[in-house]
């Protein structure tokens, strides 16, 4: 079995205006309006994924001994556990930032999103990568789901643009809000 990439080209359709969506020759600017609202889900859907990934590297750090004692007691583990929840929380509250920002309609909502979009999904991806570390060998079979997780969550720096494209919508959002206004 194959896939097949189909183009389907529409050329001189004929829409009503009773069908059109907002003023003619704005679809370009609403179906970039679309994107905001689908970066900040994908963003959000990193951040439930890393969520799982962090309640499940602390159940596992809690329980797998080591020497005696549960590697969770080790410090470099309980660095690691420390920078994968700070990771998540500053994740999850740009999320909030942009979310917020996108319902109140604020001129800042398609940088809030690019900016929760890019970081989350990293950050996100980073957490799900460190909780697979923490789990050594068994993180990559399939009887844990993390091996799962880690794939999920690295396709979300693809999805809805790519992460450096985030970057540059960005950067052009920083200059057409005047960055230095922003800080």
């Amino acid at each position: 079995m194959t896939a097949r990439n189909t183009v389907l080209a529409p050329l001189q359709v004929f829409v009503p205006h009773s069908n059109m969506l907002g003023q003619q020759g704005s679809g370009f600017k609403i179906a970039m309006h679309a994107l905001d609202g689908g970066r900040i889900n994908i963003a959000a859907c990193s951040v439930g994924g890393a969520a799982y990934c962090l309640d499940y590297a602390w159940q596992y750090t809690s329980e797998r001994q080591q020497f005696g004692q549960p590697i969770g007691s080790f410090q470099a583990t309980q660095f690691k556990l420390a920078d994968m929840a700070t990771s998540l929380e500053a994740s999850r509250a740009m999320v909030r930032s942009a979310a917020v920002a996108l319902d109140g309609k604020s001129p800042r909502a398609t940088l809030a999103a690019g900016m929760a979009k890019r970081f989350a999904t990293d950050a996100c991806f980073g957490v799900a990568n460190d909780a697979l570390q923490l789990l050594g060998g068994y993180g990559y079979l399939q009887d844990h789901p993390i091996e799962r997780y880690c794939r999920d969550l690295r396709v979300h720096s693809i999805l809805e643009g790519t992460n450096e494209i985030m970057r540059v919508i960005i950067h052009r959002q920083l200059q057409r809000l005047d960055y230095h206004y922003l800080v």
